[in-house]
């Protein structure tokens, strides 16, 4: 698990080089905000975070299971994640910040990524 990363993902990356070339500015892991967002846009008032569908437990085939091996610890661990990630975004909310949720499944479909980013940016 020592080669899992926090920052700079496959996914996220996607979406940073994504968004900064369809113009929009941002700053990257804020530690001012709860979460730490991989992407905040203080002038919008708004925060994207790109999670990946196994440790987020995502309902899509990739992130909709627990491994079979160490269930005792596998299942408390990813369910966790969720509960942070449930934590995180009402902190946020309570602080005014809209928040988007881009799962890794997502990042495939570069169009239509494209569109819910910018109907999520603009006003």
């Amino acid at each position: 698990m020592r080669a899992i990363r926090g920052r700079d993902t496959g996914p996220e990356m996607v979406v940073r080089r994504l968004t900064h070339g369809m113009g929009y500015r941002y700053r990257l892991h804020d530690r001012r905000l709860p979460g730490k967002p991989d992407m905040a846009f203080a002038s919008r008032r708004r925060v994207i975070f790109v999670h990946g569908c196994f440790w987020h437990m995502h309902d899509c085939p990739r992130g909709g299971r627990i491994p079979g091996s160490r269930q005792e610890y596998w299942g408390p661990k990813l369910r966790r994640n969720r509960e942070r990630d449930a934590e995180h975004a009402g902190r946020l909310a309570e602080m005014g910040w809209r928040i988007l949720v881009i799962w890794e499944c997502e990042t495939k479909e570069r169009e239509a990524l494209a569109r819910r980013i910018r109907a999520f940016l603009d006003p």
